[in-house]
């Protein structure tokens, strides 16, 4: 386990494609997991369409007692305390396959296995994780996550909510109110942060509803009325002197934020897998709409314009699926080497989410981002039809437009992915500064004219990603020459880098995977390619509009030369051809 890399490294070192993890190497255990949950969800939830349309909030709730009973609440809870045990892998495997088919039930599954439980199980004494996990894992109690305030949103340490001990010692006592609190109309379990008298930061606790001594001292605002996930159950919630035992506090004193960020960087990644099976049925029905609607006298499936958004959401689910179970892996590979080296599991598994916080970010933007567009583009394929109640459409877009919201709003994630990798240089946790030094020599140097060999399949493939991260170094490391320690401030030039490092991870995902399970002319490379192509395209953008705004003269010339350098083609792909070929693929198999 001595090549696992650290979070951010992918940056700096060329990861062979043996060493990435993907959809085709799902053990029998976790194939069987993900037929059961895909069968269940088509048995038990795409039937109820209307019904969760219509605010069904106790359809939710019954989804949800059912999911528990097969044990897909407690994928990741170790078995001791009531969970199946599996590993990260399999967690987002479950995330994956329950979330598709409906958004309400996906953000309710969501909270509850995630945010809901995770403090808990990461933050939880051992009477705490005896106490609450088994409920939560078995769905016989639901999970809520108290964290928003009305006027702490992103700022979640701002918030005004307050816990003090009692006169003799035995409780806090809580006041306040949050917001946005998902499940809170059926759930039992409220993990909750406040500041204890005058601290800095927030605390966390952990609470059943049932077991308080006054019932009224937690109440609840009405359901709210939302663009999407409609019986998705989210209400304000209410301390009013709401009493909590003291040994119910998570973690330590004034840590709670620290438990609110690792809680939510485990939300980000399963986010993105969360929003995996929903592109697939996006997709799915665009495909089959497109062969059975007839215009002219032919399927609209036959028009080039048609073939070309199919070509492109058959890619963007390819990415996405590359990314997101690249990262589960090495998170899954992380905890399993902090455990060999004698860190008990429920610190390993702290760590080992922490030490991925960058791709966390990188996947929840990237993903969200492209369910939309997949949506959208699924309403435009369906023209009139898409905008019609009646068709899966309508739904599925409003239902994708929380994903860039929540978790961190996508800007926010943006501008964290950056702040954090600088943070990590500055640190010297990772080196950026060196390679960035060195493409500054390199720029300097005269370039080479030789044609490489690209005759390996995906050799020219890997040598572009490799020079977009030399793009990435070259101007994120002369921005913070530039700026120090001010480079906060800078947020439309952090988030142009934040594109090129979205655009990197995930195109490299996509080049390996299709490295390491297809054969050239796999129509899997074809997607890879056409990725990749895109890419450039959009990192050509961001570098430039980047270069241009903080650097003049000279260095403005020089970094836009490297830029050209970088981002050149040996042998440019037939963008036409490959999206004609992805498109043929699927549309003649019907589905994705």
């Amino acid at each position: 386990m001595s090549n696992i890399l650290k979070g951010g490294e992918f940056l700096i070192k060329q990861i062979p494609a043996n060493e990435i993890f993907s959809l085709e190497e799902l053990n029998e255990e976790q194939k069987m997991l993900r037929d059961s949950a895909k069968e269940f969800i088509d048995r038990e939830v795409i039937p109820q369409h209307d019904r969760f349309e219509k605010k069904d909030y106790a359809l939710t709730e019954e989804t949800m007692r059912k999911l528990g009973e097969m044990g897909l609440l407690g994928i990741t809870v170790p078995e001791e305390y009531g969970g199946l045990g599996m590993g990260f892998v399999s967690t987002m495997l479950a995330c994956d396959y329950v979330s598709g088919g409906n958004g309400s039930l996906a953000t309710a599954y969501g909270a509850h296995t995630g945010i809901g439980t995770l403090p808990t199980l990461l933050y939880g004494s051992e009477e705490l994780k005896k106490k609450y996990l088994p409920d939560l894992a078995t769905g016989t109690k639901f999970g809520a996550y108290c964290l928003t305030e009305p006027d702490a949103g992103s700022d979640a340490n701002s918030g005004k909510t307050r816990a003090k001990l009692s006169e003799d010692g035995k409780h806090y006592i809580i006041n306040g109110q949050k917001m946005w609190i998902s499940n809170a109309g059926f759930a039992d379990t409220f993990t909750l942060f406040a500041k204890i008298d005058d601290d800095k930061n927030i605390t966390g606790f952990v609470i059943n509803r049932s077991e308080l001594e006054n019932p009224d001292s937690l109440t609840f605002g009405e359901e709210e009325h939302k663009l999407g996930i409609r019986s998705s159950s989210t209400r304000q919630v209410f301390f009013n002197d709401m009493k909590v035992p003291v040994e119910n506090m998570l973690g330590e004193r004034n840590n709670g934020f620290k438990i609110a960020l690792n809680a939510l960087n485990v939300g980000r990644i399963k986010l993105a897998a969360a929003n995996l099976d929903g592109q697939r049925r996006i997709l799915n029905h665009s495909i089959q709409y497109s062969n059975e609607r007839k215009q002219f006298g032919v399927s609209i499936s036959t028009f080039g314009a048609i073939r070309k958004k199919i070509a492109e959401m058959s890619t963007g689910v390819f990415v996405s699926e590359a990314g997101s179970y690249r990262l589960a892996k090495n998170v899954e590979d992380k905890i399993a080497e902090l455990v060999a080296g004698g860190m008990d599991h429920q610190q390993a598994e702290l760590k080992g989410v922490e030490e991925f916080a960058v791709e966390a970010s990188i996947l929840k933007v990237f993903v969200s981002d492209l369910t939309q567009n997949t949506a959208d583009e699924g309403i435009q394929i369906y023209g009139g039809m898409g905008f019609s109640e009646d068709t899966p459409m309508e739904s599925a877009w409003r239902d994708a437009r929380i994903g860039r919201i929540y978790e961190g709003t996508n800007e926010i994630n943006r501008l964290l992915a950056v702040g954090m990798l600088i943070k990590r240089a500055m640190k010297g946790e990772l080196d950026l500064l060196s390679p960035a030094m060195a493409i500054s020599k390199e720029l300097m140097g005269i370039p080479s004219f030789e044609v490489p060999d690209y005759s390996e399949f995906m050799s020219e493939e890997k040598a572009i990603i490799a020079n977009l991260k030399k793009v990435f170094l070259m101007v994120s490391g002369a921005a913070l020459q530039k700026y120090m320690m001010d480079i906060e401030k800078q947020q439309h030039l952090l988030l142009n880098a934040s594109e090129i490092l979205n655009q990197i991870y995930m195109a490299e995902s996509a080049v390996l995977r299709a490295e390491k399970h297809f054969s050239p002319d796999s129509v899997e490379a074809a997607m890879a390619q056409l990725n990749l192509y895109k890419a450039v395209e959009k990192i050509i953008v961001a570098a430039k509009e980047g270069i241009i705004s903080f650097a003049e003269g000279d260095e403005q010339r020089m970094m836009l030369s490297g830029l050209r350098r970088f981002t050149k083609y040996t042998n440019h792909p037939n963008v036409v051809a490959l999206t004609e070929k992805v498109a043929a693929h699927y549309i003649n198999k019907g589905n994705y």
